[in-house]
């Protein structure tokens, strides 16, 4: 129970981490005495993010302050479960005396093992654009294709894999082109559980041009990564996200902080000081390297032509396509595509 408690002036960025470790789409707020003050879902942590709202700001003013909750001593799991079905919610509180917490149930323990939870295999594709030269990661890449070069004695990509592996993922489509011979005879020895199916590119089309060759292939919303980016999220959730969102284009970010290390000067039109700031910091959201898209964003790729995630972000926004940020926490993903981050990886992984 105590890792799905938080006190409310725990910042944005720790209950996002929290959520991350536990699995779980939402958190309960109490005092110090553990009393009940709300609940927290991670839905209320992305639109205080979306609006601005920086890591270090407090949950408090963003948790839900009026939580269904029930009493220890008169609940019943049946009355329980008519409240998850009904109310749709993600946790109830179990409280006794002053609303003290001495409980949390979760709608995914009560209905373990029921229909009501999903429990079959991810039927969403994942497609892992590998058909890049990888040259941030040369002397290696010279030899390997860049999926294949190692972290701890284990190619990239089945670091990659195996976290989609953990959320029931069964079917991959990797992209190829650079060395993707090497790479096919790869996995023809590994002899994969999990289905897998090849796409070559017929010349290097960038970080989106690749999709095209996925037309009538792909039937409902799936995920694209890019193959030196190591993700650890519940994807049920950010499909689920995608889908209740209306999205066309959902893509997760991540908030990064960075800190000047001089003081810097604010001047006046006519070169008067204005202001001096000792090493400002500032945060801004970076793109992770993976997306859900809809099928229907597949035919606004032309055909067999460098073009990069970028371009089809930006295509897709003048077409008035709907794109949406996912935000996940910091430490949730992996950055191996060039050789600072790939050298800390290492040391993460081990």
């Amino acid at each position: 129970m105590k890792n799905l408690l938080i006190k409310p002036n725990s910042s944005i960025k720790n209950a996002l981490r929290q959520m991350t470790k536990t699995g779980e789409k939402c958190l309960v707020v109490v005092n110090k005495k553990n009393s009940l003050l709300g609940t927290l879902s991670d839905g209320d942590l992305r639109k205080a993010i979306i609006n601005g709202k920086i890591h270090n700001d407090k949950i408090n003013d963003y948790y839900q302050k009026r939580p269904t909750f029930l009493r220890k001593e008169n609940y019943s799991i049946n009355q329980a479960k008519n409240i998850f079905l009904k109310k749709r919610i993600e946790v109830i509180p179990i409280t006794t005396g002053f609303k003290t917490v001495v409980d949390v149930i979760t709608f995914e323990n009560i209905f373990k093992n029921r229909s009501v939870i999903n429990t079959k295999t991810f039927s969403n594709t994942v497609v892992i654009m590998a058909g890049g030269k990888g040259t941030r990661l040369e002397p290696f890449t010279h030899v390997l294709p860049k999926p294949l070069v190692p972290i701890n004695e284990k190619p990239v990509i089945d670091h990659i894999i195996d976290k989609f592996v953990e959320n029931k993922v069964s079917n991959f489509i990797i992209t190829t082109n650079y060395k993707s011979k090497i790479l096919k005879a790869y996995f023809q020895e590994i002899k994969p559980k999990y289905k897998l199916h090849f796409v070559e590119e017929p010349t290097p089309l960038g970080t989106a041009g690749g999709l095209r060759l996925l037309k009538g292939k792909v039937k409902k919303p799936f995920i694209v990564t890019n193959c030196d980016t190591i993700i650890n999220i519940n994807l049920d959730n950010l499909i689920k996200f995608h889908i209740s969102n209306e999205n066309d284009i959902t893509l997760a970010v991540s908030s990064k902080q960075h800190m000047i290390p001089y003081g810097t000067v604010k001047l006046t039109k006519k070169g008067h000081l204005k202001e001096i700031l000792e090493k400002p910091k500032f945060n801004f959201f970076v793109n992770v390297g993976l997306y859900v898209l809809n099928p229907n964003l597949i035919k606004l790729i032309p055909k067999n032509k460098l073009y990069d995630m970028t371009d089809l972000l930006k295509h897709a926004k003048f077409k008035k396509k709907k794109i949406v940020v996912y935000p996940i926490d910091d430490g949730s993903w992996i950055d191996v595509g060039q050789w600072s981050e790939y050298r800390k990886s290492v040391d993460r992984l081990t």
